[in-house]
């Protein structure tokens, strides 16, 4: 499907705040000269600008040029999907502050799914047996569990928040996944989580869920320390 010239000027906009060509707290051109610089109609530029407004990458002043936020501290999620959409590769250093997120957020959204719904979350791993051991495999699996526990949590924040970092979650599993020793563990946690969830021991499961969260943030910088705890 072809983007929109809106679309595009948004993104090239983003790439230019990111490089540093852009500078926090720098206004941008006026909306005249943006649209004479993209040879697009001032509405086209608004548009553009608005987009960028609502993902926190800049700050719009009535009568002036809008002016370059400090995305770090005044961006939102979809700020954070959009800087990740614009590297090749997820920085590892990345990849922690996601799965300290996890930490926070997974055992909640696991505790209120078993509470409300617990036969639905035993059902969502009926595929558990049969995954293969490839890291795409994992990576799949484990969205397919998480997203499905949140879908399954009566707080519907906790999905609104995964689906919004569904690509970069899969590219960030898939890097994570792709060390065997890290599919083993996710192997031996899947299979303790479902034991205490059968037991009906849901206070274990949730402590289960939680230790793992912690365990894959060690696992992951030792793998950054190559291999040093």
């Amino acid at each position: 499907m072809k983007e929109r010239s809106s679309d595009l000027i948004a993104r090239d906009i983003t790439r230019s705040i990111l490089s540093a060509e852009l500078k926090i707290q720098e206004p941008l051109q006026s909306e005249r000269d943006l649209a004479a610089h993209y040879k697009v109609g001032r509405p086209t530029i608004r548009e553009a600008l608005l987009r960028l407004e609502q993902d926190g990458w800049i700050t719009s002043r009535k009568g002036m040029p809008s002016v370059v936020n400090d995305y770090w501290k005044q961006g939102n999620l979809m700020t954070i999907v959009t800087i990740l959409q614009h590297e090749d590769e997820i920085p590892d250093e990345f990849i922690v502050y996601m799965l300290e997120l996890r930490v926070s957020i997974t055992p909640a959204y696991f505790r209120d799914a078993l509470e409300n719904n617990k036969l639905k979350v035993i059902s969502l791993f009926a595929p558990y047996e049969d995954i293969d051991n490839t890291t795409v495999t994992y990576a799949e699996f484990d969205w397919y569990i998480q997203h499905g526990v949140a879908m399954l949590s009566p707080n519907p924040i906790y999905l609104l928040i995964l689906n919004s970092f569904k690509d970069v979650y899969i590219r960030m599993a898939e890097k994570y996944f792709s060390d065997s020793t890290h599919r083993a563990a996710s192997r031996d946690y899947y299979e303790t989580l479902l034991k205490w969830i059968l037991d009906g021991d849901l206070q274990l499961a949730e402590q289960t869920v939680h230790d793992m969260m912690e365990a894959s943030i060690r696992l992951w910088k030792q793998k950054m320390n190559g291999g040093n705890a």
